[in-house]
């Protein structure tokens, strides 16, 4: 690879730091916060988090579909993302500092601006990413890089309350605010400046044709299901980690250590995770870290209070599957979009779109569903008043459930209609098409001189 191809890599990933940043507090802290810390119960969190994600599953393919459709001299993918850029931070302004009377509706109101900020930012990022390379490895290095410093970023977040010195949410959220305004923009300003947008047609497909989009090629028909379950099986232990720590394990002091253990694996698994594909082919590289995650939280139900030492190795095993979930779908994505475009389906930014839903639809399922059966099983603030229950109930909906969702996706992806043999074969077989279309006695010649040979 030449100093231009690294550059890419760089740039292209470098937005991954600051957005991930927001992933951690939105998804884990957030709802932690506004209970814990600002009173509000948690059916009333979990339903004004529902609520303004359902309406964000609804803007992640409209926006997909207007960013294919709309047209500038900047590039349709840069103009969105600058569009999105500082309603993100007024968003994030008033939900990680909040102020005035915070209740249900301030919590869904700003929650919604966020969201439709992000997505904004996000969509047109991860569609221009799998168009900057036809070449079906290089897309899982631009995956690689976005992701990784996607990881790096949530690094960051979790030292925040050891380089704020207070182990206070406010605090925490606070900083994060203002490191945002400063962090964002920088990140973006080098790819927008100085990497190229492929210029693409100008067809797309109504909006009310998206049936037909997903049913135009048979792997992403087994990928979107595949990704969405395995999706709902991370936003689970994700949603529920602090409470887990703190309720379970009664080691509330422990959560920073036991999310960098998470995510700093990893990083370092990454490589490990594309070197496989190489080798294995994407889809079953994947399915052997779901096996690794699906052995490590096999154990979470049988922990207790005070063993944050076992369920430090479950953290570091099952982060070590992390990189492999974060990169390897969004590539397998990637090369079915460029297939789909090359057949005429240029819609790079609704498929993508699309996994945004999936991906929020989870998160959005995962509160709304864990939080009341919590509320329900009698859960209370007090971590030495839980009932055995209610315990064994978090414990079944942090592990127990993501065990038997990703049993089946791993099931699915075993056997996954796609491999690097078909995207090879089916570019070899359109340039030959191209080239008997052009000079088809010329090719008449070659093919006879081969059989002949």
């Amino acid at each position: 690879m030449n100093a231009a191809h690294y550059r890419q890599l760089l740039f292209y990933g470098l937005p991954g730091l600051p957005l991930a940043m927001l992933g951690l507090p939105l998804y884990v802290y957030l709802p932690s916060f506004y209970a814990q810390s600002l009173g509000l119960s948690l059916t009333v969190v979990g339903m004004a988090l529902l609520a303004a994600r359902g309406l964000d599953v609804l803007t992640d393919p409209l926006i997909g579909w207007l960013n294919d459709k709309v047209h500038s001299r900047i590039g349709r993918r840069k103009l969105f993302m600058l569009l999105g850029t500082p309603l993100l931070l007024v968003g994030l302004e008033y939900l990680l500092r909040p102020t005035g009377k915070v209740d249900g509706f301030y919590l869904f109101f700003w929650s919604f601006i966020t969201y439709m900020g992000w997505t904004l930012v996000s969509i047109p990022w991860q569609a221009w990413g799998a168009e900057m390379t036809r070449d079906y490895h290089g897309k899982s290095a631009l995956s690689a890089s976005r992701e990784g410093f996607a990881i790096l970023g949530t690094v960051v977040v979790i030292s925040l309350p050891f380089l704020t010195g207070s182990p206070e949410a406010a605090t925490t959220l606070g900083t994060l605010a203002n490191l945002l305004w400063f962090l964002l923009p920088l990140s973006l300003l080098p790819a927008l400046v100085w990497l190229v947008e492929r210029r693409q047609e100008r067809r797309f497909a109504p909006l009310r044709k998206v049936g037909n989009i997903l049913s135009a090629h048979p792997a992403i028909r087994q990928l979107l299901p595949a990704y969405f379950i395995n999706s709902l099986a991370n936003a689970l232990p994700a949603t529920l980690f602090i409470l887990f720590v703190t309720h379970v394990l009664q080691t509330p002091e422990q959560v920073g250590v036991l999310l960098m253990v998470y995510f700093l694996s990893g990083v370092l698994g990454l490589p490990l995770w594309l070197w496989l594909a190489k080798r294995l082919d994407k889809s079953r590289a994947w399915a052997l870290a779901l096996i690794l995650s699906v052995a490590a939280f096999a154990f979470v139900p049988f922990l207790g209070a005070g063993d944050a030492g076992w369920f430090m190795v479950i953290c570091a095993v099952s982060g070590l599957a992390l990189g492999a979930d974060v990169a390897l779908p969004a590539s397998m994505q990637a090369d079915i979009a460029q297939q789909m475009q090359h057949q005429g389906n240029p819609n790079t930014g609704l498929l993508f779109g699309l996994w945004g839903l999936l991906t929020k639809l989870a998160l959005a399922l995962a509160v709304g569903i864990a939080f009341p059966l919590l509320d329900w099983a009698g859960f209370v603030q007090d971590a030495a008043a839980q009932t055995s229950t209610t315990l064994w109930g978090m414990a079944l909906l942090y592990a127990g459930l993501p065990v038997l969702l990703k049993s089946w996706v791993i099931w699915r992806m075993w056997y996954f209609p796609f491999s690097e043999v078909d995207f090879r074969d089916y570019w070899e077989m359109s340039y030959a098409n191209a080239l008997y279309s052009a000079y088809p006695s010329a090719l008449h010649r070659e093919r006879v001189q081969q059989h002949e040979d």
